[in-house]
């Protein structure tokens, strides 16, 4: 999408050209004066003298002589070394997308040494899964697709071939201001065939934009406002501030609507938005973001008041109310309804984030999990049902007089994504055969960009679960695993008191098929899944039975046995960050979230939902010291409020066959009998 245009005519102007290009202007015409013609030679003369006096005047300067060098304002010079290093510091993460078989490109920056890097989904959405990109070292690497962020426009690749790419420095987009100095580095027009990419420079025009859908997937929250020049392929790549710290991730961009023509108004997606994806991203999934469950308006008198809510949000179960004033989103102060918007823009779904309102002249803190914009399955059908604007193609030399019609870059508001038309056939492409490296980190499963990803995070994550307590007790070092066949199945035995005055003396078994919880005179057995449930959804002290007995089976079973398995992304803990890793079980009507520091990889809250209209049982795990410590303190919470803290004693594994710690009966051993029939193999590692 090249196309080369013309200068505009001004009304009444003409442009010629003679000799060396110079343009004269023609003026409208005017009635004709007559002029004396000695009058014309002494003004003629008068101006020449003046001309020669001023040039004698420079040459005869002592300040200007040509032997002697030009210095600059030591000020001024330190700001232009400042510029140019910073430049070459930004330059080295910058990538030049290109689509295989010439089908276009875009631009995308490197964000780790690994070869993770961010760009549009409107750029990779041709490519499909895998693109090639060149780097200013005069390299070009293949690159797969990793996660797709369609509604916020974003995406993941991986470049392939070394471990040791060049990776942008983050910056913190909320510390910019208006005025800034910014720079765009990128690939406009697929200019850079020799690999080296433009740098445009300018200043951060504004902050906080809210760009609307218009009918469309692609929504810009909280994005920057640039007058730095952008153009069809910048998009996806990065924007700097005047240190060469990564700003944002460059994206939508007005245009003159009849030529093309950059008008000085482009706009990024703020990289404190893609940080908050970074993990949904890397999880190979095609993501959504979210919505409070709410609309709001501006009221002149009250800021921002509710105008709607469902009944079924988490928001209504934590008191907000039709008039209820919002005051404050993911630690950031809200005035009007589109601040509201731009703050939930840059937040994925199922995160739960602070908020604060006001209601019935009563403050209220809180902790809010926030809903998606899109069910799955209509996240899936928008995307298949329509394509983004083609990207720009490299520009080919024209015959003479031979014009090609071109697609007008959309307008303000742009990127409409095209429709497919039905029974549309265009002409037939050579397939593009997909390279060896790439097949071997792509494995395609729906709702998922690349489920490849997925899999390597669930291998972590299992992988570090068992390196952490409880290890066997029997051989201290011995991650728990599946027991090998024939052996005796083995149970939990956690015993301690009840945090209170007076403290009550606590046990708990969770085996295989069985467990139980002894607290005082209170005492509950568990049988069946549906007990399971009930604990759940009864909001009773039981709920820790089914999270320790998920993450016993996790544990023994692995991912890929466990249920239907996947790896989530990052999310805060409480509201509060750094962003735990958060791995997914499903089994029967039960889904577990197991949520982990993302530095020691300890599992530090086990969430047990029965009903997403309801609260989950949360079972914080609480230590003093590392990952394979055992932890001192177990703490049963709903929503806000906490059930049960139980101070931890000892924790052991006994077998299962053991009398169970509420009666008198054995804990059945269900292990089926070896017999004769053929064992399948075991396996921990999730598989394609």
């Amino acid at each position: 999408m090249y196309e080369t245009n013309a200068a505009p005519k001004a009304a009444g102007c003409e442009f010629e050209t003679f000799g060396r290009e110079r343009w004269t202007r023609s003026r409208p015409s005017k009635p004709e004066v007559d002029v004396p013609r000695e009058l014309m030679m002494n003004r003629i003369t008068h101006c020449l003298s003046g001309l020669a006096f001023l040039s004698l005047a420079i040459l005869t300067s002592p300040s200007l002589q040509a032997s002697d060098p030009i210095t600059l304002d030591p000020i001024l010079e330190q700001v232009e070394n400042n510029r140019i290093k910073s430049i070459a510091r930004a330059t080295p993460s910058a990538v030049s997308v290109f689509v295989p078989g010439g089908a276009g490109g875009g631009s995308g920056v490197v964000i780790s040494p690994d070869g993770y890097a961010l760009t549009n989904f409107h750029v990779t959405s041709p490519a499909g899964s895998f693109m090639r990109c060149g780097m200013s070292d005069g390299n070009v690497y293949d690159a797969v697709i990793v996660g797709i962020d369609p509604v916020g426009d974003l995406a993941m690749i991986r470049l392939l071939g070394r471990s040791d790419f060049p990776a942008a420095e983050m910056g913190d987009s909320r510390a910019a201001e208006p005025g800034d100095w910014c720079m765009v580095i990128g690939n406009p027009f697929l200019l850079a065939s020799n690999l080296q990419p433009t740098v445009t420079y300018g200043i951060l025009s504004g902050v906080g934009r809210y760009q609307y859908p218009s009918g469309t997937l692609l929504e810009y929250g909280d994005c920057l406002q640039t007058d730095a020049s952008i153009n069809p392929g910048n998009s996806g790549g990065p924007i700097y501030d005047a240190q060469g710290r990564l700003l944002g991730i460059v994206g939508r961009c007005s245009f003159e609507k009849r030529g093309r023509v950059n008008v000085g108004v482009g706009y990024a997606i703020s990289i404190n938005q893609a940080n908050n994806f970074l993990g949904y991203l890397h999880s190979g999934r095609i993501v959504d973001h979210a919505t409070l469950g709410a609309t709001v308006s501006t009221d002149p008198d009250s800021g921002v008041a509710v105008s709607n809510i469902i009944e079924s949000s988490d928001a209504y179960r934590r008191g907000l109310r039709y008039g209820a004033e919002i005051l404050e989103i993911d630690g950031r102060v809200v005035q009007t309804a589109n601040d509201v918007q731009n703050v939930l823009a840059t937040l994925p779904n199922g995160w739960r984030v602070k908020m604060t309102y006001r209601f019935d002249g009563k403050t209220v803190n809180t902790l809010v999990r926030l809903m998606g914009v899109h069910l799955q399955d209509e996240l899936l059908k928008k995307m298949s049902g329509a394509l983004p604007p083609p990207p720009p193609r490299p520009q080919s030399p024209e015959k003479e007089g031979d014009k090609k019609e071109e697609e007008a870059e959309p307008a303000e508001g742009e990127k409409k994504l095209q429709q497919r038309r039905p029974g549309h056939r265009g002409p037939a492409k050579p397939a593009v055969k997909i390279p060896k490296q790439v097949q071997e980190q792509l494995v395609q499963r729906k709702g998922y960009a690349n489920y490849h990803f997925n899999q390597m995070e669930q291998n972590d994550f299992i992988e570090s679960l068992r390196n952490q307590f409880p290890l066997d007790v029997s051989e201290p070092e011995k991650p728990v695993t599946q027991p090998e066949s024939g052996k005796e199945k083995t149970a939990w035995l956690i015993q301690g008191e009840t945090d209170g005055n007076p403290a009550k003396p606590v046990s708990i078994q969770i085996g295989p098929d069985q467990m139980s919880l002894s607290m005082g005179d209170q005492k509950i057995q568990i049988d069946n899944r549906s007990d399971m449930y009930d604990a759940v959804t009864d909001g009773s002290v039981a709920g820790l039975l089914p999270a320790l007995d998920a993450w016993q089976r996790m544990l023994r079973e692995g991912p890929q046995k466990f249920g239907e398995s996947y790896y989530l992304g990052t999310m805060p803990l409480g509201g509060e960050r750094p962003l735990r890793d958060v791995m997914v079980g499903i089994a029967g009507e039960l889904e577990v979230r197991w949520l982990s520091h993302p530095d020691t990889g300890a599992v530090e809250v086990v969430e047990v939902f029965a009903d997403r209209d309801e609260d989950p049982a949360e079972l914080w795990l609480i230590r003093d010291g590392d990952s394979k410590s055992m932890p001192n303190m177990l703490d049963l919470r709903y929503g806000l409020e906490s059930r049960v803290r139980i101070r931890v004693t000892s924790w052991e594994q006994i077998p299962a066959s053991q009398r169970d710690a509420t009666s008198n009966e054995p804990i059945p051993d269900t292990e089926a009998p070896s017999g004769d029939q053929p064992s399948e193999p075991e396996t921990d590692e999730v598989q394609p």
